[in-house]
């Protein structure tokens, strides 16, 4: 597979977005740790606020990466800014505007894949890029692509069932496309894309029984009549 950039080319843009967005890296991985808080505190209001920073997420991408810096070096971005847009309105429509992304912490195997991803893409997403050599600016930082669609996914992991499938079409079509770095790019750091785009599809696809989480959201939401 020929690339239309060099890696020279391609870690360019992350210098060049980086220094032009700085603050603004802190403010989106401040968000991130409020996702990560809140689906330990859910509500149906708290379920919205993820959604809803789900969805700036994903316009960000759009808008701030591949429209303003991506397109600079690959044509294709233009449409993986599209793309990035769908994504964004999906989780605006179902967590924000139908209540149906309801985020919660439950024991077992799928939560705990969903957390383990959540705290790789925050925390060690970073780190095995600092000791594989990419150094700020010329590095990925939360906020660009790859470590964001796996934050996403490990988000997804932890809606209760049943989550809209579509909500899981454009991060796993990411995953897809940007683990593709990992091997003609040598950002080894996305390999973890593929173990992230792995557990999404099984997350969208095992339907577990529904629970009665999203129910008790919207019940709890509801001003009391004052009747006993």
């Amino acid at each position: 597979m020929t690339l239309p950039f060099t890696s020279d080319q391609f870690f360019g843009a992350f210098a060049q977005y980086n220094e032009s967005i700085w603050p603004i890296q802190v403010v989106l991985n401040a968000l991130a740790v409020t996702c990560l808080v809140l689906v330990f505190r859910p509500s149906l209001a708290a379920s919205r606020v993820v959604s809803l920073i789900l969805s700036l997420f994903w316009a960000w991408m759009a808008i701030s990466y591949h429209f303003a810096f991506f397109t600079r070096i690959n044509p294709a971005a233009w449409l993986f800014g599209v793309l990035f847009l769908a994504g964004s309105a999906a989780f605006a429509w179902f967590g924000v505007v139908k209540s149906r992304l309801g985020f919660q912490w439950a024991r077992g195997v799928r939560a705990a894949a969903g957390v383990s991803l959540m705290v790789f893409a925050l925390v060690v997403y970073p780190l095995v890029g600092y000791l594989v050599g990419h150094r700020y600016p010329s590095a990925p930082t939360f906020g660009v692509p790859c470590p964001t669609t796996m934050f996403t996914l490990g988000l997804l992991l932890l809606a209760a069932p049943p989550v809209p499938r579509w909500a899981f079409v454009v991060p796993l079509l990411w995953a897809a496309i940007g683990s593709s770095a990992a091997f003609l790019l040598g950002v080894i750091e996305d390999l973890a894309l593929l173990v992230a785009g792995a557990l999404g599809i099984a997350g969208a696809l095992i339907r577990p029984a529904p629970a009665d989480v999203l129910p008790r959201l919207k019940a709890a939401a509801q001003p009391s009549d004052g009747s006993s």
